[in-house]
């Protein structure tokens, strides 16, 4: 991809899409600590470009550990700087954990988190005998086996607008526990089992609830209907435990095509995988 490097005007509301490995940084959400964030290295990152304190809004905020392949930032430029600058340039002072994949204009009504109409996750699992150093912190590593079609199967029960407090954080600060989930799949690639899942949005832990109770489906240690009884019952403790962050990715988020961003980056480089 080429990136021009047409001046735009100070002001300009600009869209950025970012990939990070999340193993070594605090979640997405700068903190009042010295734990590094990846919003604090990003925001630090365009400073330097801008010679200016920059603030960003994201799609999603990520936990501990979490990746991310298809992010997406907003902020308003404060000075004047084409895309090639807010690309490479970012890039260039970026640590190697993240990076810019694209700049494009929007306009200023346009946030990341408020104007996105869906998000997609990936959950990995390596099913090996041994832990993978390539892969260390990068995947959920188990040795027990997994059926991928029995998980897929399982998960179809999350289809729809349905209350999901089953798989909600004790610390879920949102409104409303009801979501709705558009597209779930599980299935195998080697060594790897994928769950994907679009929805309109997530809880606190959502993703990673719902990967934790997949996983006892998966092994034979819970009946395909297991999900659906879960969501019935509306019981956090009756589910499974919250599986690692190694394994989860923010993939894509979905916007009006009236924005006309960019395609989506995709999955992690090392999947057969969009």
């Amino acid at each position: 991809m080429s990136f021009d490097d047409t001046p735009l005007a100070s002001g300009q509301a600009l869209a950025l899409a970012i990939e990070y490995n999340g193993a070594s940084f605090h979640g997405w959400q700068r903190q009042g600590s010295t734990d590094q964030t990846v919003q604090e290295a990003l925001e630090n990152a365009l400073g330097q470009i801008a010679n200016h304190d920059v603030r960003v809004a994201c799609a999603g905020r990520t936990d501990a550990g979490v990746h991310a392949t298809g992010q997406v930032v907003s902020f308003s430029a404060p000075v004047t700087r084409s895309l090639k600058a807010w690309v490479v340039g970012t890039n260039a002072v970026l640590p190697p954990t993240v990076r810019v994949h694209w700049a494009h204009p929007v306009p200023n009504e346009f946030h990341a988190r408020f104007s996105a109409t869906e998000r997609t996750y990936r959950y990995i699992w390596c099913v090996r005998d041994v832990r993978p150093t390539s892969l260390l912190k990068q995947v959920t590593w188990t040795r027990n086996a997994l059926c991928a079609e029995t998980m897929h199967e399982a998960a179809q029960s999350l289809l729809g607008e349905q209350d999901f407090s089953a798989f909600r954080a004790a610390s879920c600060q949102s409104k409303s526990p009801c979501r709705e989930v558009r597209a779930v799949s599980v299935l195998s690639y080697g060594p790897f089992v994928v769950m994907e899942i679009r929805a309109n949005a997530f809880l606190h832990h959502m993703v990673r609830n719902i990967a934790g109770s997949l996983s006892l489906v998966g092994r034979g240690l819970k009946p395909v209907g297991w999900i659906a009884e879960l969501l019935q019952g509306r019981d956090r403790k009756i589910a499974a435990d919250t599986a690692p962050p190694d394994g989860l990715y923010l993939t894509e988020v979905a916007y009006p095509s009236v924005y006309q961003l960019p395609n989506a980056v995709g999955g992690p480089i090392f999947l057969p995988l969009g």
